[in-house]
């Protein structure tokens, strides 16, 4: 009779299994495979692609072991994996800590460990851990993610492997773990501060990029300045408009900034020549007072919080320069000025991007075909096979190849939020939403840095960049997520 009920789980399990996305992970892991052969066949040697000694006859080893994994998740419970869910983020945190102290340099990062003849990245399976530690502690404690205190403990969790990647001086990998936030926002965290992440990277670019350019041909007035001291004042006046309920304050402070900004621009061209931004910061100044007394008046904190949100973006907006130029990196400042048009380095930092978008214009509509590719035979891109692999996509398929690899993303994502949102548990819903946004954070982030929209941050493009690492770690968070949807019908009733 037990073996009757088991054989009768399996069946059930296996029904239940979501087809449609495990054939896009199937299809997206062979595409993957082909652009690997592309990137990494040598024309000289010839005959290699099943070779174990090649990247493309190791990465079928990959391939081999990761579906052996996705079977084994499917086999086991999921109910086991919820209640392991703080031991694994505990382990993985701690080899974390442990990793710069056993890794080996590799480009300047400290974040691969040699076992034997391969190198393991624990920062990959990181994310799976973390996923399911926030899933568990979401679900288990009925957060509340508009709470600012509930907010913090989830935080918490997410900002910790950020900082023990960094000092592995993994600066990309870490980055990934943002993508949580968007998760937080489906689990009711405020949409304002989505929109401070968003205002902050405004702020930097047009800051950074427009910071010696003078407004009007007028000398004493930045034009990065005046934009952004502009927008913290407009920014401002549009949370008043969408947080609070009297219309008549914010009229009366988009108006009066407004007027004085024309006034002293005005003024400074025709005039008396000076920096019309010190008007800008008295117009703040007075907004800010008097954000403070209507929070008094009326008793909202809206109010104090919108003026919180001003100061604090003034402060950041200052600070960019310093951070730019004393925290960051010398090889991260040149990739965000080259980015931003401020540096021409095509032997340096720009030689990557500029190479893949040749690589990738080079393919033309049809593209030069199944390992005909002349810029990634000759390897004039560096990396082609891992970070920068879609450019070998769009050498050999060409746009309408490219086209369809993002198509199949879109699917894939589209199908994983489709899957969130039919778990009947919470947690299994922001176990589910942790992986999609993991995953849309690695394909735009990767996808836009080969075009130049992005910086380089060094993160693979999931099923398709060669490595054992990152495959298994994408494999292990999509399959134990199908496995808990598998489940959902119990679950139900």
């Amino acid at each position: 009779m037990a073996t009757g009920n088991k054989r009768q789980k399996e069946q059930s399990i296996v029904r239940n299994l979501d087809w449609f996305t495990i054939f896009i992970f199937v299809t997206l892991v062979a595409m993957g495979w082909m652009s690997i052969c592309g990137a990494s066949y040598d024309l000289e040697q010839g005959g290699q692609l099943f070779d174990f000694a090649s990247r493309s006859g190791m990465q079928i080893v990959w391939i081999a072991t990761s579906l052996i994994l996705a079977t084994f998740i499917m086999c086991v419970d999921d109910r086991l994996v919820e209640s392991l869910s703080y031991i694994i983020y505990i382990a993985f945190m701690a080899l974390l800590f442990v990793t710069p102290m056993l890794a080996h340099d590799i480009k300047g990062s400290m974040s691969w460990i040699k076992i034997g003849s391969f190198s393991i990245q624990p920062a990959e399976f990181a994310k799976f851990a973390t996923a399911l530690c926030v899933a568990k502690v979401i679900s288990s404690f009925s957060l509340d993610l508009s709470r600012w205190r509930h907010l913090l403990i989830a935080s918490l969790l997410v900002l910790l492997p950020m900082g023990l990647i960094v000092n592995q001086k993994e600066t990309g990998s870490a980055l990934v773990y943002l993508a949580f936030f968007l998760m937080f926002y489906r689990e009711g965290m405020a949409g304002s501060i989505l929109f401070a992440g968003a205002a902050a990277v405004f702020y930097f670019v047009v800051g950074v990029r427009y910071a010696d350019v003078p407004m009007w041909e007028i000398p004493q007035i930045s034009l990065g300045e005046f934009l952004v001291l502009a927008a913290i004042h407009l920014f401002s006046a549009g949370m008043m408009w969408t947080y609070t309920s009297l219309r008549k304050p914010f009229f009366q402070t988009l108006l009066f900034g407004t007027g004085a900004y024309i006034l002293a621009v005005l003024y400074a061209k025709y005039l008396i020549p000076f920096n019309a931004c010190w008007v800008q910061w008295g117009v703040l100044a007075v907004m800010v007072g008097y954000l403070f007394y209507l929070s008094v008046r009326e008793q909202l904190w809206s109010y104090a919080l919108i003026a919180l949100f001003a100061i604090g973006s003034t402060v950041f907006f200052y600070s960019v320069n310093y951070v730019l130029n004393e925290v960051l990196q010398p090889h991260q400042q040149t990739r965000i000025r080259v980015l931003l048009g401020l540096e021409d380095d095509p032997k340096g930092a720009g030689y990557n991007v500029i190479q893949a978008i040749i690589a990738i214009g080079s393919g033309g509509m049809h593209g030069r075909g199944f390992l005909e590719g002349t810029q990634t035979k000759l390897r004039y891109v560096p990396e082609q096979d891992t970070d920068f692999i879609f450019c070998t996509i769009g050498e050999e398929q060409g746009f309408v190849g490219s086209a369809l690899v993002l198509l199949l993303y879109l699917a894939f994502i589209l199908r994983l939020m489709y899957l969130a949102e039919r778990q009947p548990l919470r947690f299994g819903r922001v176990f589910g939403y942790c992986v999609l946004c993991i995953f849309l954070f690695h394909v735009f982030i990767n996808v836009g840095m080969v075009l130049g929209l992005t910086p380089v941050i060094g993160i693979p493009l999931p099923f398709f960049s060669y490595g054992g690492s990152s495959l298994w770690g994408f494999t292990i968070l999509l399959f134990v997520f199908l496995r808990i949807d598998a489940a959902r019908n119990r679950l139900q009733h």
